[in-house]
């Protein structure tokens, strides 16, 4: 006897996809990715706000997990664009006129989807991109309070030429002669 059941039928249903289909599927799958690293990215927000640093570090780590799985989604897309026999980058937004009558509604639906998720994490990533530099930018205003000297100037950085003497050293020429 052995400790797991055997799938059957029932179970496991054999369903021959159509290329099409698996593309609906692809497509699905990388707009479930990008709606949670939307949600990840306002809840990334919400933790700046509230001063969690436990939220904003669980936030990144969930990122990373979300990106790392959205690269396997991209792969698994690139091998879908070889079967349909286009190029692995293949623009999206050209799929009517590459398939033609094999586009089907759903198709149009999980493109789209795609497309207005993608757009909708664009805007959120630049929301958060705001957010951050202004909390740190009060953090590092806050830390010179607290200090309570003014933040020290960055040295400029610059190209001098080899054998010039520093800065206050260098000595007046007449060049008149």
């Amino acid at each position: 006897m052995t400790p797991y059941p055997q799938p059957t039928a029932s179970v496991m249903p054999m369903r021959a996809s159509s290329p099409v289909d698996v593309l609906v599927d692809v497509l699905s799958s990388e707009r479930r990715l990008l709606e949670e690293l939307v949600a990840v990215m306002q809840r990334q927000r919400a933790a700046v706000a509230a001063d969690d640093l436990q939220a904003l570090d669980d936030s990144v780590f969930a990122t990373y997990r979300v990106l790392a799985t959205l690269g396997e989604a991209r792969r698994r897309r690139r091998s879908v664009n070889r079967l349909f026999g286009r190029d692995e980058d293949f623009d999206m937004n050209e799929l009517e006129a590459e398939l033609g009558a094999a586009m089907t509604p759903a198709l149009v639906e999980a493109r789209d989807q795609l497309r207005d998720v993608a757009q909708s994490l664009a805007v959120e990533v630049q929301r958060n991109k705001q957010v951050l530099e202004q909390a740190m930018a009060r953090g590092k205003d806050y830390v010179t309070a607290l200090v309570g000297a003014a933040a020290p100037a960055a040295p400029a950085v610059g190209y001098v030429p080899r054998g010039t003497p520093p800065t206050g050293a260098r000595r007046l020429v007449d060049r008149s002669a």
